[in-house]
């Protein structure tokens, strides 16, 4: 049965068996009634290739929420590079009312300028219904095209996009110093990093509020113990080490709490 899926992570935790293996979320089915959408390659100005397929980006993303089907590229019938060059009644034809287009220019300080326009093929020709652009370095391409899915999926559903949310996962491997890591990633698995590694089970992962900080369990004092650690400088304050057990860390919306299960006697 095709599902959909709802991109809205807290958190994710994952095992897997291959060593330092990069985790790939990928949906490859959604519902039947998914909206058409073009999603065009953006348009690229800079030297030697694109760093990024900005375009494919979004596209994913949103075949990924599980609410669009964009068209395959092969399928497209036109590339334009601005809402003006859009063609209504070539994409009305194939039963898309709505068209991503962009482009990305390389800056002669390194940086790079992602600009997007979410054209409507119902209204009059060059009607924009949402449009930006972001001023990034290399390293936030990537992020500089989930705010531009954000914004399409938002416009086009009432719905607030999720797709530059990240998660949290623990990755087990067989064998090595270190068998258990804490990972970060994007939502669909890129731009990981690591945040600690152990020789014992790691567990329960909970971002605060504002993601600055992960909550979770360890076991490297010989018996489960939770701590919180600050992504930006690596610092772990350890929360709770009773006897037996400590666990499901969840923080307070305001994130000055930290609520977690435990076995204590009085």
């Amino acid at each position: 049965m095709k599902q959909a899926l709802r991109v809205a992570f807290g958190f994710l935790m994952l095992w897997a068996a291959v060593l330092h293996a990069e985790v790939r979320i990928e949906i490859t089915q959604g519902v039947d009634s998914a909206r058409p959408i073009g999603v065009v390659p953006f348009q690229w100005a800079g030297q030697g290739a694109a760093p990024e397929d900005v375009g494919g980006i979004v596209a994913a993303d949103l075949r990924n929420s599980g609410k669009f089907n964009p068209l395959d590229r092969s399928r497209l019938p036109q590339q334009p590079g601005s809402a003006q060059e859009v063609q209504p009644a070539a994409w009305s034809a194939l039963g898309v009312d709505a068209v991503v287009v962009g482009q990305v220019t390389q800056n002669p300080d390194g940086s790079y300028n992602v600009a997007y326009q979410l054209v409507d093929t119902g209204g009059a020709p060059g009607t924009v219904l949402a449009q930006n652009s972001f001023k990034v370095t290399k390293q936030y391409l990537r992020y500089a095209a989930h705010a531009a899915s954000d914004a399409v999926f938002e416009k086009l559903t009432g719905i607030k996009g999720a797709f530059r949310t990240r998660i949290a996962y623990v990755v087990q491997t067989n064998g090595g110093q270190f068998p258990y890591e804490l990972r970060v990633s994007d939502y669909d698995g890129y731009n990981q990093f690591l945040v600690h590694r152990s020789t014992q089970p790691l567990m329960s992962p909970a971002w605060s509020p504002d993601g600055a900080k992960l909550a979770y369990v360890t076991f490297e004092s010989g018996r489960s113990a939770l701590v919180v650690q600050t992504l930006a400088n690596g610092s772990v304050r350890q929360i709770a080490s009773f006897p037996q057990h400590n666990g499901a860390p969840a923080f307070s919306p305001d994130g000055s709490k930290l609520a977690f299960a435990l076995s204590k006697n009085r």
